[in-house]
């Protein structure tokens, strides 16, 4: 009875606060990141270095009331421990699942793998990249086309993964582009872009976190709106992340771990890592089940038409579903002008995005199975068992997200960000002050694998003290603006790194799947060139900005400077295949 008690309780209560847990255990609370971050680098077992992570964080929690309640902790103590951690997984895993959120991203991904099944299964993807390959020549050109249609999907980070990848991947691998290349390239696509879109799925948080912030220190009479445009072109790591990547491929030029991954597959065609003896090939039997019949005829249009379904809903789904949840002055706004600018953004960043691509990914899959069903392609049973296949690929996706989500909600009820924020506290001077939120940004985006929890963290600390040193150091109202433009971009893109680069971030579990690359290569070839960005945006731009250079030179500056360091530190990558 004991032992079911001390299991069941633990579902239902939780200990103490973030603070008093951030308080209590200091630089403890880093323990459960690092854990998942370092186990996932030395197994590269990902689903168990996140399981190992949880269990470290809920055994913290679990502890924190022996330490509170108890001079010394027996026996029985580490017993009741050991068993609440166990409990409280649990509970991570149900909170993980219920959160109306994360359902629809789990209902949204499920789906779109379902819909890429059902194109695949039609030779619409395959026609497309049998389109794309007849323009591109060579490696060069697919890389910028991959690069291109990436930039095209701009609205949503998790659509521009799930629809870039399944129709590229054919071309990158027809030119032998490793999936350890391919992968960065969608991967540095996605969160970048919909990061500084004006129209996005972030766009609502992104503003609602600005104008709170301000809110916070007395000033409401702003655009929140005015100032996130003006933050983009200080968004340094977005913009030279972009830059970057078609530089790679015009250059030819790797490095680090990125070069034998191009060496690998230019000179043998093995575009992915050998697997250890004993390992399954299971992108290779998905392929084989979801190949086209040989005797049906491929059309692009089968893939075009599902694909740009699910687009076009999803464009308008932003915007009738953010229109329905408007208040207020935005709402008297999109009413007596719907189609304006300003209305159109603000719907987009009002719309609950995970319903809206579930629901248009569900509609744009009805319409692959009749498209397929009237070519006699397949059958509604052969159509409804594909669909359900796309649907089991997923598996493995949803099962990292539920960990890694779990992740993020324990380091935030230990309190890891707030631990690590509080080393800010401490005045700095103001040139510093930039760099110093971009780098602590990075570093918890990196720990939490989440963006949007970063900014939610930092933004409100940023503000606040970015607007006591600009007054400190008497900056009249126009520097003292753009000296806290300046430090609100730094957390919005400092953010994004962690994002673009973490083990245990959503997104690169993403592109890792979408681009069918072994998870663990796909994050030890893409933090060189991540940590690279990431040196030069905090060496070359925030630093420079804050001591007052135009950011109109920074910019220039920079590109050149990416363009020459990757020329001295970059090796040529000879298209054998190419």
């Amino acid at each position: 009875m004991r032992f079911l008690f001390l299991l069941i309780v633990p579902l239902f209560s939780f200990a103490n606060t973030p603070g008093e847990n951030a308080e209590l255990f200091g630089a403890f609370t880093l323990i459960p990141p690092l854990v998942a971050i370092v186990l996932a680098f030395i197994t590269k077992d990902v689903i168990l270095s996140l399981f190992m992570g949880v269990l470290s964080g809920t055994f913290l929690l679990a502890l924190s009331k022996n330490i509170l309640n108890a001079t010394t902790i027996g026996l029985l103590n580490i017993y009741d421990t050991a068993v609440e951690s166990f409990s409280k997984i649990i509970s991570y895993m149900l909170h993980s699942m219920a959160d109306s959120v994360n359902a629809g991203i789990i209902l949204q991904i499920l789906c779109i793998g379902g819909l890429v099944a059902l194109i695949t299964k039609m030779g619409g993807a395959k026609a497309i990249a049998l389109s794309f390959a007849k323009r591109a020549k060579s490696a060069l050109s697919a890389q910028i086309n991959t690069w291109f249609l990436g930039l095209l999907i701009f609205f949503d980070d998790y659509a521009n993964l799930l629809i870039v990848g399944p129709i590229m991947r054919p071309l990158a691998d027809k030119f032998k582009i490793s999936r350890e290349k391919f992968a960065f390239i969608i991967d540095s696509t996605a969160a970048p872009v919909a990061g500084i879109a004006v129209i996005s799925t972030w766009i609502g948080l992104e503003v609602s976190l600005i104008k709170t912030a301000y809110a916070n220190i007395g000033i409401d009479n702003i655009s929140a709106f005015g100032i996130f445009v003006e933050t983009i072109p200080y968004r340094f790591y977005n913009i030279f992340m972009l830059f970057f990547v078609v530089m790679t491929a015009i250059m030819g030029r790797e490095f680090g771990s990125m070069y034998k991954a191009e060496v690998r597959a230019r000179s043998t065609g093995q575009v992915a890592p050998i697997l250890k003896s004993g390992d399954l090939d299971t992108a290779e039997l998905e392929d084989q089940f979801l190949a086209p019949k040989e005797n049906i005829k491929i059309r692009a249009i089968d893939a075009i038409i599902p694909i740009f379904t699910l687009i076009i809903l999803a464009i308008l789904g932003f915007y009738f579903n953010g229109f329905s949840m408007l208040e207020g002055a935005e709402k008297e706004l999109a009413l007596a002008s719907p189609l304006s600018f300003e209305a159109i953004r603000s719907a987009f960043g009002s719309a609950d995005s995970s319903v809206v691509l579930f629901q248009a990914a569900l509609f744009a899959a009805i319409v692959a199975i009749f498209m397929g069903v009237r070519r006699k392609i397949f059958g509604i049973k052969e159509a409804v068992e594909t669909w359900i296949y796309g649907w089991k690929t997923m598996i493995f996706t949803i099962v990292l997200l539920l960990f890694a989500w779990s992740l993020s909600s324990i380091v935030k009820e230990l309190g890891t960000s707030l631990f690590i924020t509080s080393l800010l506290a401490e005045r700095v001077p103001e040139f510093v002050l930039p760099a110093t939120i971009f780098a602590f940004a990075s570093a918890i985006s990196f720990a939490i694998g989440t963006s949007y929890g970063t900014m939610g963290i930092l933004m409100p600390l940023a503000v606040p003290l970015a607007f006591e040193i600009g007054k400190l150091n008497g900056f009249d109202t126009n520097a003292l603006h753009e000296y806290m433009v300046i430090n609100i971009s730094c957390v919005l893109t400092g953010a994004i790194f962690g994002n673009h680069c973490s083990p245990i971030s959503d997104n690169v579990i993403l592109s890792s799947m979408s681009a069918k690359c072994d998870h663990m290569e796909h994050v030890r070839t893409q933090i060189p060139y991540a940590l690279f960005i990431c040196a030069i945006s905090l060496f070359a731009g925030y630093v420079p900005v804050a001591l007052g250079l135009s950011v109109w030179i920074t910019l220039p500056l920079n590109f050149v400077l990416i363009a020459i360091l990757l020329r001295l530190i970059g090796k040529k990558v000879e298209p054998k295949f190419a």
